[in-house]
Parts: C-alpha cells; structure tokens; sequence
C-alpha cells in the first residue's frame, strides 16, 4: 500500500509483520542501545502493533537487517502517529537509512489521512537536533524534563531523560522565516554521547544548562525555530498582543 520511498543503493525498505521479523527488529533496537531487547521494547509488543495497523518497519541493506522504525497512533481526532523508536546500527550511521526511513514514514502516514508526526529526541544530542529541525523540519513543541526516567542503556547513561517533544506538519510547508534581532540563542555540547563517557559530571552540567535555559522559554511561548552546529537552538520570543491602538 505504501508508496515506494527512494532509499540509498543496496537498502529495503519495508513493513515488518511475521514473528521472526519482528523478533530481529527487537533484537536490533536492543542491540544499539545497549541493553535487552525485552526492556527497550519487546517482541510481542510489535508483534502486536503491527496486527493493529501502527508503523513498523525495516531497512535491509544486503538482506541484513540494519535500522527500524516504530511508531502507533494518537488519539483519532489528533491525525498524529507517535513515532517511538527508530535506530540504525553504527557502522550504518551517515548512509542517509535514518533520513529514508523517516520519508518512508511520512509517505505512509499521509496516505492514512494523517496530517503529523510526533517524536520525542534527547535535546544535548546536537547531531539529533540538526537532523529533526534542520533537515526534516520538525519543530519542538514541549520541553519534557525527565521524561522516561533512569533508562541505563549504553547510550544514556545515568542522566536524566530530558526529552523534547517534536511536531513534525507533514501536509504543510515548512515556515523558513528568518530569525529576529530578539532571537535568543542556547548552546549544546558538540559531542554529549562521548562526554557521557569520559567526563558524565560535565554532561550532567550541560544538561541542567539547557534545561535551565530552554524549558521555561518554551513554557512562555517562545518558539525553537532553528539549530545551529556552532550556536545551538535558535529560539524565538512570542509576539507581543495587546492593543496597540
């Protein structure tokens, strides 16, 4: 049903459904974050999931299994899925996968009648950052501080599950306005997932900095609407209201 979505040379794409495909997509989620495939999210949940019609989906590269996709939906009315999880190996990482499987997504969502997107991402993982705003164009709609809690897996440590809440308008075009003079700018660390493991005190501080520095700005309105590799987010006072007669 899904329309064919381009993906690099040598890559599938496709629609998980039997038992042993599932099971090797839980496996591999568990595999690149570093923990058991039963506590991240385990077979039988996808298993059902797909029965029930939600996202799941594989990218092959040589008939190897090598990156996912999942997501369910929200609530009718909102024409949202929630897209949970999505990883590609390491050795497969900067081959354009995660950037095919989020067209791929897009594609079979707006053929389902739905309009959104909706994703969560650790906000000090500026490659993240850069990826969602930037290149997808999704815009961070709620700063969740501590989200999932202590999650213990090779890729977020023992800091807290900051997460922000992304929107991604699949229907509509992006808004490319420029930035105002009143833009406030947030930095992040360039590399947070190596400074977890050599230096986890100074990751912790750069969290409590941009949760400090972002959270109540987006609280009050403000808008992130852009990132930046050297600045950081690029975040946008509301407009003011009033009469100004």
């Amino acid at each position: 049903m899904t329309s064919l979505v381009e993906a690099p040379a040598g890559v599938e794409l496709r629609e998980l459904k039997d038992l042993a495909e599932v099971d090797a997509l839980s496996q591999l989620f568990g595999e690149i974050w570093g923990t058991s495939a039963a506590s991240l999210i385990p077979k039988d949940l996808l298993r059902a999931m797909a029965k029930a019609g939600s996202y799941v989906t594989g990218a092959y590269a040589d008939g190897r299994l090598v990156g996912g996709c999942v997501g369910f939906h929200e609530q009718p009315d909102a024409r949202t899925i929630h897209s949970h999880i999505a990883g590609v190996l390491p050795e497969y990482a900067g081959k354009s996968i995660g950037y095919a499987l989020k067209m791929h997504q897009r594609s079979w969502a707006l053929e389902r009648g739905i309009t959104a997107i909706e994703w969560t991402y650790d906000p000090l993982i500026a490659r993240n950052a850069y990826f969602n705003i930037v290149k997808l164009g999704a815009r961070p709609a709620e700063y969740l501080t501590n989200f999932y809690g202590s999650m213990n897996d090779a890729i977020n440590g023992t800091d807290d599950s900051d997460r922000i809440l992304l929107r991604w308008n699949i229907a509509e075009p992006l808004d490319v306005t420029p930035p105002s003079d009143a833009a406030a700018r947030i930095a992040v660390p360039e590399d947070v997932e190596t400074l977890r493991a050599t230096d986890p005190d100074a990751a912790r501080i750069w969290r409590t900095r941009l949760r400090e520095q972002l959270a109540p700005r987006m609280a009050d309105g403000w808008r992130v609407v852009g990132f930046d590799r050297t600045d950081g987010y690029i975040v946008e006072p509301p407009t003011p209201t009033g009469d100004l007669s």
